[in-house]
């Protein structure tokens, strides 16, 4: 046997890992005995598997096997392995079952197409006939040509002999079905012609009149994609008489341009105020990461507290630009946490001004948070909220440090 050991691990916890090309994956715990030992009684569940695959194979070459059976074996061994508590080369097992689910596949196949040999050869004249019409009669507007070809189509079909009698029968039926198709289709054709291009008239004035009405609107995305779809729709809807088709045009056009230049324009303005809001926020942090924490971490603290107000009014930024200032704005406020903590620690509790101040500052931030709220207004609300819960925090991690 191999060793298949090789491919596992135990953690000191007992927990047993097998190693596979997508990580290490726990497969089950031992308590019994040394981690070898564990090792060993899991990698023997894999050579047993190995042996089934191992039979499965050997069967299925010496041709003593259904193929169909062997495959369906073959699935389920390489089902099992997903979940098996098994330690050895899962990635090569599983490779070698892909293997056997092609060979078995290919034979597989190969049998039933020896079964079904006969049955093909007789009935695919008669079945390349029925496609033929039947494609005629969906898709046809040739019309004489491919009426004519309907009449050759009959001729060959009485000529065809071998057909069972009941297949025959139901291939007749798909037959005539299609021949009927057809000449109802072609009939149907030229009389309803106009009252099509009314129809479509009549479908392209209601998007029109959709297009216009939401012309003003300044839900944007929503708009926008309705905008688009109402364009689907009218590239997919038939063509309206020619004066009628090109005017419609004219107005439909016009709606989506109106609205797609506004929509520009107020995108263009945003991006500029984002932009500013961005330098303000970078001129905050150049600011606060500028300050000497080590010299003076109370004044540190307190320059924090006054930018934490200034970076909530900045308002949003460039989503591009988002992560690289949140993650700046923490690096700086854990620079002053550190700084904050090995002041703290030098000075007793019940000495320590600073704990009285941060108390004092949560107490009235949290007398904002409430005006906020009475005031219903969400962006101070949702400012104070910001401003408090980092009070709160600086207050919890300055207790704990002393």
């Amino acid at each position: 046997m191999n060793d298949w050991t090789a491919f596992g691990r135990v953690d000191a916890d007992g927990t047993v890992y097998v190693k596979t090309a997508e990580g290490d994956r726990v497969v089950g715990s031992w308590q019994a005995g040394t981690p070898e030992e564990g090792l060993a009684h899991f990698a023997r569940r894999f050579a047993d598997l190995v042996t089934e695959v191992d039979l499965v194979e050997a069967r299925l070459k010496s041709g003593a096997a259904d193929a169909s059976h062997s495959l369906t074996s073959v699935k389920r061994l390489r089902t099992q392995l997903d979940e098996a508590h098994v330690v050895g080369d899962i990635d090569g097992l599983v490779a070698r079952l892909e293997r056997l689910a092609g060979l078995a596949d290919e034979k597989a196949g190969e049998a039933k197409a020896a079964r079904e040999v006969a049955r093909v050869e007789a009935l695919a004249r008669k079945t390349a006939l029925v496609e033929e019409a039947e494609a005629i009669a969906a898709d046809a507007t040739g019309w004489k040509t491919a009426g004519d070809r309907l009449k050759e189509i009959l001729d060959d079909w009485k000529s065809i002999r071998g057909v069972d009698k009941k297949t025959d029968g139901e291939l007749w039926k798909r037959f005539a079905a299609a021949r009927d198709g057809f000449t109802r289709r072609r009939g149907a054709h030229f009389a309803t012609l106009d009252g099509q291009r009314k129809q479509a008239q009549t479908a392209k004035e209601d998007l029109v009149t959709e297009a216009e009405t939401l012309s003003s609107s300044t839900e944007w995305s929503s708009t926008a994609n309705r905008l688009k779809d109402l364009m689907t729709e009218w590239k997919a809807a038939p063509r309206a008489a020619k004066e009628a088709e090109q005017r419609l045009w004219e107005r439909f056009r016009a709606a989506q341009d109106a609205f797609f230049t506004r929509r520009s324009e107020v995108f263009s303005a945003r991006d500029a105020e984002y932009q500013g809001n961005l330098e303000k926020k970078q001129a905050i942090l150049a600011d606060l990461e500028a300050v000497d924490v080590d010299a003076d971490s109370r004044g540190a603290q307190n320059k924090l507290r006054d930018a934490q107000a200034a970076w909530h009014e900045a308002g949003r930024v460039p989503r591009e630009a988002a992560a690289g200032l949140d993650r700046r704005w923490r690096a700086v406020e854990e620079r002053i946490r550190v700084a904050m903590d090995s002041a703290w620690r030098k000075t007793a509790p019940q000495d320590n001004p600073l704990l009285r101040q941060m108390r004092d500052q949560v107490a009235e931030a949290e007398q904002r948070l409430e005006r906020a709220k009475a005031a219903g207004d969400n962006r101070r609300i949702k400012e104070a909220e910001q401003a408090l819960a980092s009070k709160k925090q600086f207050l919890a991690l300055a207790e704990q440090a002393n």
